[in-house]
Protein backbone atom coordinates (compact mmCIF):
# COMPACT_ATOMS: atom_id res chain seq x y z
CA UNK A 1 0.00 0.00 0.00
CA UNK A 2 1.13 3.44 -0.56
CA UNK A 3 -0.33 6.64 0.66
CA UNK A 4 0.42 10.14 0.19
CA UNK A 5 -0.91 13.42 0.68
CA UNK A 6 -0.21 17.21 0.60
CA UNK A 7 -2.35 18.72 2.95
CA UNK A 8 -2.59 22.46 4.96
CA UNK A 9 -3.54 20.95 7.73
CA UNK A 10 -1.25 20.12 11.06
CA UNK A 11 0.20 16.97 10.69
CA UNK A 12 -0.99 14.45 13.68
CA UNK A 13 2.00 11.87 14.54
CA UNK A 14 1.38 8.74 13.75
CA UNK A 15 1.11 6.11 16.27
CA UNK A 16 2.20 2.57 15.28
CA UNK A 17 0.63 -0.39 15.75
CA UNK A 18 1.08 -4.16 15.71
CA UNK A 19 -1.18 -4.83 12.48
CA UNK A 20 2.80 -5.45 10.23
CA UNK A 21 3.27 -8.49 11.46
CA UNK A 22 5.39 -9.16 8.17
CA UNK A 23 7.46 -6.07 8.77
CA UNK A 24 10.53 -6.42 10.75
CA UNK A 25 10.94 -2.81 10.29
CA UNK A 26 9.05 0.59 10.85
CA UNK A 27 10.96 3.75 10.32
CA UNK A 28 9.11 7.17 10.55
CA UNK A 29 10.75 10.41 9.91
CA UNK A 30 9.41 13.81 10.86
CA UNK A 31 10.85 17.21 8.82
CA UNK A 32 10.40 19.54 11.30
CA UNK A 33 10.85 23.45 10.93
CA UNK A 34 13.84 24.85 12.89
CA UNK A 35 14.20 28.05 14.28
CA UNK A 36 17.22 29.50 12.61
CA UNK A 37 17.33 28.97 8.84
CA UNK A 38 20.99 29.59 7.07
CA UNK A 39 21.62 31.64 10.14
CA UNK A 40 18.48 33.79 10.56
CA UNK A 41 15.80 33.37 13.36
CA UNK A 42 12.65 32.55 11.96
CA UNK A 43 9.22 32.42 12.94
CA UNK A 44 7.55 29.70 10.30
CA UNK A 45 8.63 27.85 6.89
CA UNK A 46 5.99 28.89 3.82
CA UNK A 47 5.27 26.00 1.04
CA UNK A 48 4.20 26.55 -2.09
CA UNK A 49 3.25 24.00 -4.53
CA UNK A 50 2.55 23.03 -8.04
CA UNK A 51 -1.16 22.02 -7.88
CA UNK A 52 -2.00 19.02 -8.71
CA UNK A 53 1.17 17.98 -10.49
CA UNK A 54 3.32 17.98 -6.56
CA UNK A 55 0.41 15.42 -5.76
CA UNK A 56 1.22 13.01 -8.98
CA UNK A 57 5.15 13.42 -8.78
CA UNK A 58 4.75 12.54 -4.72
CA UNK A 59 2.82 9.17 -5.54
CA UNK A 60 4.81 8.37 -8.23
CA UNK A 61 8.18 8.73 -6.35
CA UNK A 62 6.51 7.23 -3.51
CA UNK A 63 5.49 3.80 -5.75
CA UNK A 64 9.10 4.10 -7.19
CA UNK A 65 10.87 3.74 -3.98
CA UNK A 66 8.58 1.01 -2.91
CA UNK A 67 9.58 -0.78 -6.30
CA UNK A 68 13.12 -0.61 -6.18
CA UNK A 69 13.49 -1.06 -2.27
CA UNK A 70 11.62 -3.84 -1.38
CA UNK A 71 9.17 -1.73 1.03
CA UNK A 72 5.69 -3.49 2.32
CA UNK A 73 3.77 -0.11 2.89
CA UNK A 74 4.76 3.50 2.37
CA UNK A 75 3.11 6.61 4.07
CA UNK A 76 3.96 10.53 3.56
CA UNK A 77 2.00 13.26 4.16
CA UNK A 78 3.86 16.59 3.34
CA UNK A 79 2.38 20.09 4.39
CA UNK A 80 2.04 22.89 3.03
CA UNK A 81 1.44 26.71 3.49
CA UNK A 82 2.77 28.57 6.53
CA UNK A 83 4.37 25.75 9.14
CA UNK A 84 5.82 27.95 12.11
CA UNK A 85 9.16 26.67 14.01
CA UNK A 86 8.98 23.19 15.90
CA UNK A 87 5.57 21.90 13.50
CA UNK A 88 6.36 18.71 11.31
CA UNK A 89 6.37 19.67 7.66
CA UNK A 90 6.70 16.38 6.31
CA UNK A 91 5.69 12.89 7.80
CA UNK A 92 7.09 9.80 6.60
CA UNK A 93 6.52 6.07 7.06
CA UNK A 94 8.01 3.06 5.86
CA UNK A 95 7.50 -0.67 6.53
CA UNK A 96 9.52 -3.45 5.28
CA UNK A 97 10.42 -6.78 6.10
CA UNK A 98 14.25 -5.87 7.09
CA UNK A 99 15.35 -2.57 8.51
CA UNK A 100 18.33 -2.17 5.72
CA UNK A 101 15.38 -1.95 3.18
CA UNK A 102 13.70 0.74 5.35
CA UNK A 103 16.80 3.03 5.87
CA UNK A 104 17.94 3.15 2.43
CA UNK A 105 14.36 3.59 0.78
CA UNK A 106 14.00 6.83 3.42
CA UNK A 107 16.88 8.24 2.91
CA UNK A 108 16.88 8.35 -0.96
CA UNK A 109 13.10 8.90 -1.06
CA UNK A 110 13.40 12.39 0.81
CA UNK A 111 16.41 13.06 -1.40
CA UNK A 112 14.55 12.92 -4.62
CA UNK A 113 11.72 15.19 -2.84
CA UNK A 114 13.97 17.32 -2.81
CA UNK A 115 14.99 17.55 -6.43
CA UNK A 116 11.83 15.89 -8.06
CA UNK A 117 8.08 17.40 -6.29
CA UNK A 118 7.61 20.68 -6.53
CA UNK A 119 7.50 21.99 -3.47
CA UNK A 120 9.05 25.19 -2.38
CA UNK A 121 10.10 26.68 0.53
CA UNK A 122 10.45 30.43 1.78
CA UNK A 123 11.71 31.35 5.04
CA UNK A 124 8.95 33.83 7.38
CA UNK A 125 11.87 36.37 9.52
CA UNK A 126 10.85 37.51 12.51
CA UNK A 127 9.45 40.17 11.43
CA UNK A 128 7.18 38.81 8.66
CA UNK A 129 9.50 39.06 6.06
CA UNK A 130 9.66 36.31 3.47
CA UNK A 131 13.14 35.17 1.93
CA UNK A 132 13.29 32.14 -0.09
CA UNK A 133 15.11 29.53 1.51
CA UNK A 134 17.33 26.94 -1.34
CA UNK A 135 18.96 24.12 0.06
CA UNK A 136 19.43 20.94 -1.14
CA UNK A 137 20.12 19.13 1.96
CA UNK A 138 18.16 20.88 4.59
Amino acid sequence: MVYTKITNKYIQPLLSGDAHQNNGAEIQFYGRVRGLEHGQVIQALEYEFYEGMAEKELQKLAELTCKNFAINEFYCIHRVGIVPVGEASLLIAIWSKHRSAGLDAMGWFISQLKKDVPIWKNAVLEDGKKIPSYCDHC
